[in-house]
């Protein structure tokens, strides 16, 4: 039984390898599933038990100046993904529709497997987005959607730039991605920085319509293959989980935006107070008499004789 479970493991450790996309197998990760997926684990770990159970007895970390930091270095390093992601050719040579991946080692197809890296990589260093929940004892931010989309989105694309050479339809979803990540964590850079940027974050609730966007956008896009006559795409079996991606995690959006948004209406807009790095609904209470007092962003308020009872602070 035992010789059995190694021998099929050796066999797909050289269908690994012997599939693997020479192109890629020398940066970081890449060499093996074994240590991006123990990563992945121990963040899934630390998240939903070891975090909050280290954070019990503790005070909240106060962490705004590094996660304006982090938020806009974030803006850039997106930014950046978007860039080369054109520059690789969604902005020069692909036709948007039945664009096939480039498999030879042309600079563009180079350019290309860089940055579907890049892409992958930073998603390892979006996993301090709830680092930051942790360390500031926001553990109702934590939620099913965050930690699985955190953790099964990097583990997705390893395979996905790991087995097939990458590129080509594949990779639009990656690049809208990026590009709502720019106007994301911009908002979150703003939102950190505090209370007297407060008053230019009005659009808040839009970026859950712009996740819900990009979503319609990646399933339109990629759903293109089914209704041309020929489309000669390498690997169909990505554009089905493509599709597949973005309509679950569409539904899962649209769940949030009618948790948050319609259900939620009963809240007055001025009651609507911005947090950092969210990206679901928290129930807070603030009481205040005649206290300087802080909401759970760690924003001050002075109240006096007053009592203030917030059902829920809606976020994306």
């Amino acid at each position: 039984m035992l010789r059995d479970a190694v021998s099929n493991l050796v066999k797909f450790h050289n269908y690994l390898k012997s599939r693997s996309d020479v192109r890629i197998k020398d940066y970081g990760l890449m060499q093996d599933p074994l240590h991006m997926t123990g990563i992945l684990l121990a963040y899934v770990f630390f998240s939903l038990y070891v975090g909050p159970r280290l954070m019990a007895n503790r005070k909240p970390f106060r962490l705004n100046t590094a996660m304006i930091i982090y938020n806009l270095s974030m803006v850039l390093l997106n930014a950046y993904i978007v860039y080369e992601f054109l520059m690789s050719g969604w902005g020069t040579t692909y036709t948007w529709r039945c664009d096939l991946i480039d498999t030879s080692r042309s600079p563009q197809a180079l350019r290309m497997v860089r940055v579907a890296w890049l892409f992958f990589f930073s998603k390892f260093i979006e996993l301090l987005d709830t680092l930051f929940f942790v360390l500031r004892k926001k553990q109702s931010q934590i939620t099913f959607l965050h930690v699985f989309h955190h953790s099964f989105m990097p583990w997705t694309w390893w395979w996905g730039v790991t087995l097939t050479p990458v590129g080509g339809m594949g990779s639009f979803h990656a690049m809208v991605n990026s590009t709502v990540h720019v106007i994301m964590y911009f908002y979150y850079g703003l939102s950190a920085a505090g209370p007297r940027f407060h008053k230019y974050l009005w659009w808040k609730k839009y970026m859950t319509a712009i996740q819900l966007t990009q979503f319609i956008l990646v399933s339109i896009h990629i759903s293109q293959y089914y209704f041309m006559e020929k489309c000669d795409y390498q690997v169909p079996l990505w554009i089905h989980l493509i599709w597949m991606y973005g309509v679950f995690f569409f539904l899962l959006f649209s769940n949030f935006w009618i948790q948050a948004y319609i259900k939620g209406k009963r809240l007055p807009a001025t009651e609507d107070k911005p947090k950092q790095n969210g990206s679901i609904s928290e129930p807070i209470t603030v009481v205040a008499n005649g206290k300087h007092m802080e909401n759970g962003n760690g924003t001050a308020h002075n109240c006096t004789n007053s009592k203030i009872i917030l059902g829920k602070v809606k976020e994306i």
